[in-house]
């Protein structure tokens, strides 16, 4: 992936992070990513997976606006919203996206009105995105991308009915599921929620994430 193949606001964020070269797992996942694909992304901690989240979901929401999110990702708890909310305001520090975060200890109240305004990403883990998903708290119509981060914890508190049961509320969209390893809990989770994916599973790696 060269930065001349991003958007330029993208670009200029990267190069004032210092962030010149993309590591393995950008660089194979980007155009497979780009195409619109269902992926399924094996790898482990420390590779690059927020990073790669935020370079792609900018790149390709970017260039048009909607009220509705257009993207949603799901992370594992409060923390991980807030770290994924920081690598956006850096990435997207040259772009018009509104990226906002929700958790489990947020107001649901404030939340919904927040999100009514319109904007284009939205984060948050699988029981707040769930419950506001039953009260009309986001639309889902006009999303491109569903990305799970960093599913196998997640999985192991039991949040697959949650994670499946937003990914079946959407009638199109691409869908991405992160991971760190092939279990049999990572590979019901593709089965009931992507369609024809391409597989990545890349090797230890001492990039941090």
């Amino acid at each position: 992936m060269k930065l001349k193949k991003l958007n330029e606001g993208l670009q200029q964020s990267l190069i004032d992070c210092g962030l010149i070269e993309a590591n393995d797992l950008q660089k194979e996942t980007f155009s497979t990513i780009k195409s619109g694909a269902d992926c399924l992304i094996l790898a482990p901690a420390g590779s690059g997976k927020t990073t790669t989240i935020a370079l792609n979901v900018i790149q390709q929401l970017v260039k048009e606006g909607e009220q509705s999110p257009r993207a949603l990702i799901v992370v594992q708890d409060k923390d991980k919203v807030v770290e994924m909310l920081s690598v956006f305001e850096k990435l997207g520090a040259h772009t018009d996206l509104t990226v906002f975060g929700v958790h489990d200890k947020g107001d649901i109240d404030y939340d919904k009105n927040y999100i009514s305004g319109g904007v284009d990403v939205l984060v948050g883990t699988p029981t707040k995105l769930s419950d506001m998903l039953s009260t009309a708290g986001y639309n889902v119509n006009r999303l491109k991308m569903f990305i799970v981060d960093d599913a196998d914890p997640m999985l192991r508190l039991r949040h697959e009915t949650k994670i499946v049961r937003i990914s079946n509320s959407i009638a199109k969209t691409q869908r991405i599921i992160f991971a760190t390893e092939l279990t049999d809990r990572i590979e019901s989770l593709a089965d009931k929620m992507l369609i024809e994916p391409f597989e990545f599973d890349f090797e230890e790696s001492e990039e941090e994430d």
